[in-house]
């Protein structure tokens, strides 16, 4: 891999993870809608932009013989379908995070995804850990009881999104498609549901897509969009560089929400909250350098060990 690939790659994934870092101005934008009904929109016009991008692509005959793939291959199916609600699950807990003043806990949760999706590693697929990597989670652990205890409750929204974004990476590795294909393929399962809801809404008058102001509603129909092109300028990123470099770039969306929730959106940020973002941090530095050559690979050579007899 050359430079210039490395340096193109690093670029497109820095980029989706910075557009991702600022899409919680976008959900603050549309405040006055329900999260629900944001969600809707978000899965249906995904879908749609989504349709749009395979044609244009030409992508299309590709999504079809997935598509009948799935239908023969029940496993992938099942999984396919469960990567789609834990991802909606997700979307829903973001935006009604974000749009009610809970930005600092939704940046928390993105903090220590990583270290979720690793803890689900080690018990779902029995994958094994180094020394570095036990630490990590012992501080990460310590910061997430710092926050609990200091509030009196356990931080769910969090928990809620590393949580179901682990899961949702644990069922994509099941599926293993092409990424625009993908994730056609997910709000594909969800659509249906979004678009249901979205007519009850209408019958019901109780709607704001249509109802409120043409800016609400470009927002509401270019939230397809802002959920699509960060995911696409990921795909292209992540093909192109190293994983350790993706894992150090992934943080940059977490630290912007937490910027905007501080400086922008003034929520409070106690001693208490940066004790435990300290906890956090230190995890996630220690993890990380776990994964380049400055940490000793301690797990995989005791597994190294146990093979060679």
């Amino acid at each position: 891999m050359n430079k210039s690939e490395i340096k193109k790659g690093t670029f497109h994934a820095g980029f989706s993870y910075f557009l991702w870092g600022l899409l919680p101005i976008y959900w603050k934008l549309i405040d006055q809608v329900s999260a629900f009904e944001i969600l809707a929109n978000r899965i249906f016009w995904s879908f749609i932009f989504m349709v749009l991008v395979l044609l244009l692509t030409r992508k299309w005959r590709l999504f079809t013989q997935t598509l009948k793939g799935f239908a023969q291959n029940k496993k992938q199916l099942y999984a396919l379908a469960i990567a789609s609600l834990l991802i909606s699950i997700n979307w829903f807990v973001y935006i009604w995070a974000v749009n009610s003043g809970h930005m600092l806990e939704a940046s928390f949760g993105y903090y220590i995804n990583p270290l979720v999706s690793v803890l689900l590693g080690m018990i779902v697929l029995k994958e094994k850990l180094s020394i570095a990597q036990y630490i990590s989670f012992g501080l990460a652990t310590i910061g997430v009881l710092i926050i609990s205890i200091s509030h009196g409750k356990f931080p769910w929204i969090a928990i809620s999104l590393a949580l179901s974004f682990g899961l949702y990476g644990l069922a994509k590795k099941l599926i293993n498609v092409e990424s625009a294909v993908g994730l056609t393929l997910e709000t594909l399962v969800v659509a249906p549901i979004a678009a249901i809801y979205m007519c009850f809404l209408f019958i019901n008058g109780t709607n704001s897509f249509l109802s409120a102001s043409a800016v609400t509603d470009l927002l509401l129909v270019g939230a397809g969009a802002a959920t699509a092109v960060p995911l696409l300028y990921f795909a292209k990123g992540a093909q192109k560089i190293p994983l350790s470099l993706l894992g150090f770039l992934q943080y940059i969306a977490p630290t912007l929400t937490l910027i905007l929730g501080v400086f922008v959106y003034k929520e409070h940020f106690s001693k208490t909250q940066l004790l435990s973002f300290i906890f956090i941090w230190s995890a996630l530095t220690i993890y990380s350098l776990s994964k380049t050559k400055l940490f000793p690979q301690r797990g995989l050579n005791i597994q190294k060990e146990k093979l060679n007899g």
